[in-house]
């Protein structure tokens, strides 16, 4: 069950935890520089860290990964499962950091930001904006206390045939998790899905790899001029457009390293936009959870193009930021719980299938 955490009057109530203690003092300038932040302590390791939860009743925590006494992955699970409140993760830009950042995602952490390996005071400054930014966000989103995994229910055993059907996915905060509970519940033979989550380049491709482990489809990590096939899934790799190409009786994936739109590269509109052009009423598109408005644009234009149209609900997004543009604009034609998104899309490939 999602539950929120109520935001308090007054400022935002950070803990920080990270055994570096410069990284400790640059995060704590950094976020007490926003009037809307107090960084009421900080802790070298998560056992320190317990007892200042306890003591300061915080309203976000910024929690590294690699610490001593134990490791921020293990203190995480305990938190979620005991006291589950909003984290912002701040990890290694580095394969490895990305997938125990992803790790993190899992087990319920809101969101991340990477930490430079080289130079990390002005490293950690030039993301002071984006860092201030996701505290405010995760203050207000909901976090899910932690349940034993669950295998997903049956797929039923249906026979597409999807050479002129396409599906569209969009997502921010809280998508790589979102976005993979889609994806488990898609047959092998699903119509074939393009993926646009904002997620930087070390990131997308273990977040591609991951994803395909829980999905019957193949997911890969587009290329540019990759064909677009019938039970597979294509993930935008971070720092570039994903955007889908007519080519004949077939669709192929175009990456472009221009313009980011409204400050994102991936951009949702980019891949949903170039969808309602190529593939227009033979497309499907759900629009997941996610800070900003990116994707609502994208979205509204696939409706106009009679592609079927859905918004994950508020009450199960992390942040219904997204959606909720979406939504407001008009975009939606379903506004559904997350777990039943993959049946609907795949029920709306279905009508008109040749």
């Amino acid at each position: 069950m999602n539950t929120q955490i109520p935001q308090r009057p007054g400022k935002i109530r950070v803990l920080i935890i990270d055994d570096s203690a410069l990284v400790r003092q640059v995060l704590t300038e950094i976020l007490s520089a926003d009037p809307a932040i107090e960084v009421v302590g900080a802790a070298p390791d998560p056992l320190v860290a317990r007892e200042k939860i306890k003591q300061l009743n915080p309203d976000v925590l910024t929690l590294d990964v690699e610490m001593p006494r134990m490791d921020g992955l293990t203190f995480l699970q305990n938190l979620m499962r005991l006291r589950p409140m909003p984290v912002v993760m701040v990890s290694s830009l580095t394969e490895a950091g990305a997938q125990v950042t992803l790790d993190a995602l899992a087990l319920g952490a809101v969101d991340f930001v990477t930490k430079p390996k080289l130079d990390i005071q002005h490293g950690l400054t030039g993301y002071a904006q984006e860092l201030q930014e996701k505290v405010k966000q995760a203050a207000r989103a909901r976090v899910t206390r932690l349940q034993p995994t669950a295998a997903p229910p049956p797929t039923s055993v249906i026979q597409y045939r999807t050479t002129d059907r396409l599906i569209a996915i969009g997502a921010s905060t809280g998508g790589t998790e979102a976005i993979r509970v889609v994806l488990e519940r898609m047959p092998a033979d699903a119509p074939a899905i393009v993926i646009t989550q904002h997620i930087p380049p070390a990131f997308s491709k273990p977040f591609a790899e991951r994803l395909n482990k829980h999905s019957r489809m193949t997911v890969v990590h587009a290329e540019d001029d990759m064909p677009i096939l019938a039970g597979h899934a294509y993930v935008a790799p971070g720092g570039l457009h994903l955007r889908v190409q007519r080519s004949g009786a077939r669709w192929r994936c175009r990456l472009g390293d221009d313009e980011p739109i409204r400050l994102h590269r991936p951009s949702v509109d980019a891949l949903f936009e170039s969808v309602a052009s190529a593939a227009g009423a033979n497309a499907s598109a759900a629009l997941l959870t996610g800070m900003g408005d990116d994707g609502a644009r994208g979205l509204l234009a696939l409706r106009k193009a009679g592609a079927a149209t859905i918004v994950q609900d508020e009450a199960t997004s992390v942040v219904w930021g997204m959606p909720g543009a979406a939504y407001t604009l008009g975009a939606a034609q379903q506004v559904l719980p997350l777990t039943q998104i993959a049946d609907a899309l795949l029920a709306s490939t279905m009508q008109g299938a040749a």
